[in-house]
């Protein structure tokens, strides 16, 4: 046996000083050499003490030659003078050839293209370490190997199959579409178990996006000729794993039904199957939690925190439990508001007008948002395009009150070199990019980028928005990345339920948001009872000549039987086109025209004459507007805030009716206590004909429970005195103060809360009634009662009753009323 280092050590056995020699093993088919030269010898050693350790050194040996024969042969590695090479004997031999064994597919330059060393060099475990790893990671082998043997590098490959075909067994919630274009192996490409495994993960995800957290994805593979595979993913789909209940906790200024309107996963409920947002996603979740922040900051609660969204399986694996937890804080107004700026040719008088946050109003970080921006752009419009509007608040807890100023200095010199979009699968570049106030070349502003993220998520087309930034080609340049996740924007809903006033009533309703990508909304309604039937057809393009206009049109068919209350059924069919536009913060203006062909019809013969002479086909041509202020802090359950509107129609533009239609309303709505609202409405109307027309009974105002509660439908205004049919009036009022309030012992999740109202209101002046007799009065119909309201599975609910404090004898009553809930 050969005789290893100075030290008489045979070599593959550790030296007993401090030094080192590791052998050449070959184990599992895969050798290379590793040697680390010995160490300095212990020059102040003794004669004695070398004598030991030759002594110690003997007796090694005889130990490996009786031991190491019986290890091997039984773990099956031999251990051999050819295989164990000495330091300067592996790293001393010269590399003549290197030669590449099993391959058919990759060439073999490709293989030696992966390699450490080349022909020439001196061989060197270490680099042949690294080629072996180089080589596993190309994804391109199963099994490496390189070995030496005298002068020829010798790498032995076992290549990774070819996929021939990938199939799904077992999906039926998911199509094989979807799910192909999600995995990365594809035919032709290489097998690998990582990607295998990878892919199982991607299919996970789309399941859980689902819902099907129990879903579970078993790869099979079918080995073929000429070292192909089919692969095949068995999915076991599980079942749907829906949100079965949404629960906050902390929540006091806000009940848990108004905080489910902000966010956009809901509960599973009778018509679950109509949508996708009662299943759980994590993504989506997020999402809420950043909605529900943003509600409170903009409705006076700074200190705000969504501490924890916590999705809670139960324990059949059916379903989640969603809590949220929040930290309201205390609510703050605004306290003084300034303008401060280190550029001193700025002139910070002019920027009054642009500043939407004034002192004593309820904090809105919304509003400071917005006025941020107002004001970066002013000032970028007066030659500062580089300028930074930086708020500064000032917190007084005490007084809870928050000062902000807004300080203008300047920004860094950055311009924004490219806005790149990723994940917009469906929706339209431009419809993402009308959202920033700033472009490709513009100055860079971080102000701006975030508000136009905020302008994105409000759309309600993804569920996760993100906006990074990278250097761009220079370092004054810089590259924006959007990075989105679609959501589902198309809606199928329906509802049913009973009204005393119509009987059963229905209606089914088709809704996309994003029509074809392009922002765009579109709605097909049709809505019925016993006594009514509507199809209504709805487009609206928010951004009209990529500007801030709202235009649409709208189609419409309309019969109503009114044979109970005038004796007549009435049919209109139509349509119209409309343009709005913002007028100031909270102000919004609709322009409008419309041209309806209506038709009275069915006249019965007792009718009044004044009915009798309406009856016909008349082409009504109109034009109008309205302008709406609207301050609410919910638009479907405010509790603070006001709402007006002014609309006038006039008809004459064409057609053969004339008239001039006038409608105002105001709504204020104040919270007495954190669970208790006070609402207060006012709602008055006025008809007159022109061009020497009466108003047509058709035109004229119908008012009854739905103004005043206590009364029956059209049950109050003039009237027939020989028939009893109602006329309608050319002139009305109501108003109404109401107080609503949770049900004690009643779990709020439930949904259900109550009021105690009182309403008044007349309705008075007939238009063209002819020669009948009428019964007409000015007199004020007033009334209070009881009201319970339900957020029931199929939509708002409310049941009134109400007791009549003053009537005219020829009014209709009902005192109790059920049906589909009327917000105001």
């Amino acid at each position: 046996m050969a005789v290893g280092g100075a030290c008489g050590v045979p070599q593959g056995v550790a030296c007993t000083r401090r030094c080192l020699a590791q052998s050449s093993v070959q184990t599992g088919g895969l050798s290379h050499g590793k040697s680390l030269s010995h160490g300095k010898s212990l020059g102040g050693a003794t004669r004695a003490a070398r004598a030991a350790q030759s002594a110690l050194a003997m007796l090694v040996v005889a130990w490996l030659g009786a031991f190491v024969p019986a290890v091997s042969a039984t773990l099956g590695i031999t251990v051999a003078s050819g295989l164990v090479s000495t330091p300067a004997q592996a790293q001393g031999t010269i590399i003549r050839s290197i030669e590449v064994r099993g391959n058919k597919r990759v060439e073999p330059e490709t293989v030696r293209s992966y390699l450490q060393f080349n022909v020439g060099d001196r061989y060197d475990p270490f680099l042949a370490d690294q080629s072996l790893k180089a080589l596993v990671a190309t994804g391109l082998f199963a099994d490496v190997r390189i070995r030496r043997s005298g002068g020829t590098v010798i790498v032995e490959v076992v290549e990774n199959p070819i996929i021939n075909k990938v199939a799904f067994e077992g999906n039926s919630a998911i199509d094989d579409k979807t799910l192909a274009a999600e995995v990365q192996l594809k035919p032709r490409s290489v097998f690998t178990r990582a990607r295998v495994l990878a892919d199982i993960q991607r299919i996970l995800d789309i399941y859980a996006r689902q819902g099907r957290f129990a879903a579970q994805v078993e790869p099979k593979i079918i080995k073929l000729a000429q070292n192909r595979v089919n692969l095949v993913f068995e999915i076991n789909e599980g079942h749907n794993t829906k949100v079965l209940s949404i629960n906050f906790i902390g929540n006091r200024a806000f009940s848990d039904s108004q905080l489910k309107d902000v966010i956009t996963t809901t509960e599973s409920g009778l018509l679950s199957f109509l949508k996708a947002t009662d299943v759980y996603d994590p993504d989506r979740l997020r999402l809420d939690r950043e909605l529900l922040r943003q509600y409170y900051l903009k409705n006076g609660y700074a200190e705000a925190r969504v501490i924890s969204a916590v999705a809670d399986l139960d324990r059949d694996g059916k379903g989640f439990f969603i809590t949220f937890t929040i930290d309201e804080g205390q609510l703050y107004t605004f306290g003084d508001v300034r303008v401060e700026t280190s550029l001193e040719s700025l002139d910070t008088a002019s920027l009054d007008d642009q500043i939407l946050t004034r002192p004593g109003d309820i904090y809105n970080a919304a509003l400071i948002d917005k006025t941020i921006e107002k004001l970066t752009l002013t000032v970028a419009k007066q030659g500062y395009a580089f300028a930074r509007v930086r708020p500064r608040a000032d917190r007084d807890p005490i007084g809870r009150t928050i000062g902000i100023t807004y300080v203008i200095e300047q920004g860094p010199r950055v311009y924004v070199e490219r806005i790149n979009i990723f994940g917009n699968v469906r929706t339209r570049d431009y419809v993402i990019r009308r959202e920033f106030r700033i472009a490709e070349g513009d100055a860079y502003n971080r102000l701006l980028v975030n508000r136009a993220k905020k302008r994105l998520q409000a759309l309600g087309f993804f569920k996760k928005v993100t906006i990074g930034r990278e250097p761009g080609s220079a370092p004054d340049r810089v590259i924006l990345n959007v990075n989105l996740v679609e959501q589902p924007t198309g809606e199928l809903s329906f509802g049913g339920g009973y009204s005393t006033s119509e009987g059963i009533i229905g209606d089914i309703s088709i809704t996309e948001r994003n029509l074809m990508g392009r922002g765009q909304f579109l709605r097909l309604k049709l809505a019925g009872s016993v006594e009514r039937l509507q199809v209504d057809l709805s487009f609206t393009e928010p951004r009209f000549l990529d500007r801030n206009l709202a235009a649409g049109f709208d189609l419409f068919h309309k019969e109503v039987d009114l044979s109970a209350s005038s004796s007549y059924r009435s049919r209109k069919s139509g349509g119209g086109i409309r343009l709005g536009f913002p007028l100031g913060e909270n102000l919004w203006m609709n322009t409008r025209y419309s041209i309806v062909r209506d038709e009275v019809y069915d006249v019965s013969a007792f009718a009044s004459t004044a009915v009798v002479q309406a009856a016909g086909v008349s082409t009504v041509s109109s034009i109008g507007y309205s302008i709406i202020y609207d301050t609410r802090n919910h638009r479907r359950k405010p509790t603070r805030g006001y709402y007006f509107t002014l609309s006038q129609d006039m008809a004459g533009v064409g057609g053969d009716v004339y008239y001039v239609r006038t409608l105002a309303e105001g709504r204020a709505y104040y919270p007495i206590t954190d669970k208790i609202t006070l609402v207060g409405r006012v709602i008055g109307g006025h008809i007159m004909g022109w061009n020497g027309q009466d108003v047509r009974l058709i035109d004229a105002f119908y008012k009854g429970g739905e103004t005043v509660r206590g009364f029956d439908r059209a049950g109050f205004g003039p009237r027939d005195a020989n028939t009893g049919d109602a006329l309608g009036g050319t002139m009305f009022f109501g108003a109404t103060a109401e107080v609503r309030f949770p049900l004690p012992f009643v779990p709020e999740e439930l949904g259900m809360s109550g009021a105690v109202f009182a309403d008044a209101g007349s309705l008075w002046n007939p238009g063209a009634v002819g020669n009948a007799t009428v019964l007409d009065s000015t007199a004020i119909r007033s009334s209070v009662g009881l009201s319970l309201l339900w957020e029931s599975p199929v939509g708002p609910l409310r049941a009134d009753y109400a007791f009549v404090l003053s009537s005219e004898s020829f009014d209709d009553l009902e005192a109790f009323r059920f049906g589909a809930s009327t917000r105001f």
